[in-house]
């Protein structure tokens, strides 16, 4: 696949079903980290065995608006910690396409994350469901088609979230503290929360350990924390661990 700000920028007529049977899907790959659509395009992508058809990538919120409106695919894997606003920020610009009676674009998120507040953030935002990246390639693509014809698709214990946040009617409150929070910043966040030593945070976000420690520092500032203690007290009150 060639870069995500060239890939496929113009649309790609349906191709007929292969070795796949009837079954034929047509599907933009949203990620901020060009190894891991690489791998996801190795395991879904080969399209006569699939039905899955990779019609293009992008890495941040302005290259995946540009590219779902070019290529309008049926589904979109969304990664919900993206560069320039996330993953909810490109189903808010994205809104008409979802809404298009006839050619519905539908999202499934696909992200590290298992948070609670990432996992209502893009249902709210009108994604169709979502699973954490240690799905198997043969459940994702099973996940990709139930989203092309409709159905919601959540991991088993992400789930019981979607199910407690919209049982009541009442909308959750504001929460300004973490509102000032970049998405960025919530992800370090969370994992320091966790126990996660900077070394081991930067190894998984596919950061410099300097980056996270600039990260740390931006959060203690705006929550007005004095170490990671009082940090990871917060976290938990809010259940954001």
């Amino acid at each position: 696949m060639s870069d995500p700000t060239e890939a496929n920028a113009e649309p790609t007529e349906p191709t007929a079903a292969g070795g796949a049977g009837e079954r034929h899907v047509r599907v933009v790959l949203v990620d901020d980290h060009r190894m891991f659509r690489t791998g996801v395009q190795a395991e879904i992508g080969r399209t006569d065995e699939t039905g899955v058809e990779v019609v293009g990538e992008a890495a941040d919120v302005d290259q995946a608006v540009t590219v779902i409106a070019a290529t309008r695919p049926e589904v979109v894997l969304l990664d919900v910690h993206l560069p320039g606003g996330g993953g909810v920020e490109v189903l808010r610009r994205c809104a008409a396409l979802m809404a298009d009676a006839e050619q519905p674009v539908r999202f499934l998120a696909l992200s590290v994350s298992d948070a609670a507040e990432d996992v209502i953030g893009v249902i709210r935002g009108g994604a169709r469901g979502y699973v954490t990246k240690t799905i198997t390639g043969t459940d994702l693509v099973n996940s990709v088609f139930r989203v092309q014809e409709g159905d919601a698709v959540f991991s088993p214990r992400l789930a019981g979230f979607v199910l407690d946040a919209f049982a009541s009617t009442d909308a959750p409150p504001v929460d300004e503290d973490l509102d000032r929070l970049t998405q960025r910043e919530r992800e370090v966040l969370r994992l320091i929360a966790r126990g996660y030593a900077y070394k081991e945070i930067a190894k998984q976000l596919f950061i410099s350990v300097k980056t996270v420690e600039s990260h740390v520092s931006a959060v203690l500032r705006k929550l007005q924390l004095s170490n990671r203690h009082e940090l990871t007290r917060w976290a938990t009150a809010r259940r954001l661990v």
